[in-house]
Parts: C-alpha cells; structure tokens; sequence
C-alpha cells in the first residue's frame, strides 16, 4: 500500500532517478546529488517527502520563507514528480496534500509552484493561475 513519508540520505539512488527523469531544462549530476540532499535534509526551511509502495514512486520538495506581500510565511513547491507509470492514480495529490499539510505547521498563507507540464491538474486540486514565472541563469 502506498504511504507518504519523510525522506532520508537512504533513499538517494531512488531520488536521484526520479530527478533526472523530472529534469528537463537542467541535467541532474549524480555525483553532487547525495551532497544536495544532505544539504536538503539539514535545511529547516525545505520539506523533501517520498511516495513509497514497494519503491520509492514520487517525490515533493518545497521550501518555505517570509514575504511582505503575504503577511508571513509562503510555502513554495520546487519539484514534484511521480514515476511515469504510476501517474494519474492520485499520487501527486497526495504528495500536494502532505505538502499543504507540512506547510499549515509553518503557518505558511498559501502554496505557490510554476509549472509547464501540469497546468490542470494543479487546477483539478484547488490551485488557480496567478503569475507568469520568469528566470535568468546565471
């Protein structure tokens, strides 16, 4: 049976997949990636939880910080992703539903994301269009 948990430094070899695979505008590298997620997992301020049957099969990171424009906390979803044969079975919303959950603990006043892909499905679950993203590399 599927359970959403906390992940830890065990699961990086499943994380690491799942982040590759999610990836499309940047290239994940495999060897900083055990050192990322340490740097994840100390971070008081992220949330990095798995969707686990009999492996890992999604995962969500998000971050939350202070804002002015918010009166407080705001909760931001960075990734999420849930293995290509596993989708549209609930998952991701329940990935989404941990994450709110986490998210109300810190008092954040709203989740926020930028998605290309998934347009309606965060729509199907209660989220409304708001901005456009924009990004510079650097």
């Amino acid at each position: 049976m599927m359970h959403i948990r906390l992940a830890n430094q065990d699961d990086v070899q499943a994380l690491y997949g799942l982040a590759k695979d999610f990836a499309t505008s940047f290239e994940v590298n495999e060897s900083t990636f055990p050192h990322l997620l340490e740097r994840v997992l100390a971070d008081p301020n992220a949330y990095l939880a798995v969707a686990e049957d009999a492996d890992i099969i999604g995962y969500v990171l998000g971050f939350d910080h202070y804002t002015f424009f918010a009166n407080g906390r705001v909760a931001w979803v960075e990734e999420i992703t849930v293995r290509a044969d596993q989708r549209r079975s609930g998952i991701g919303w329940r990935l989404m539903q941990a994450f709110e959950a986490w998210a109300q603990t810190r008092e954040a006043r709203l989740v926020a994301l930028a998605t290309r892909r998934a347009a309606s499905f965060y729509q199907a679950i209660g989220y409304e269009e708001s901005a456009t993203y924009f990004r510079k590399l650097l």
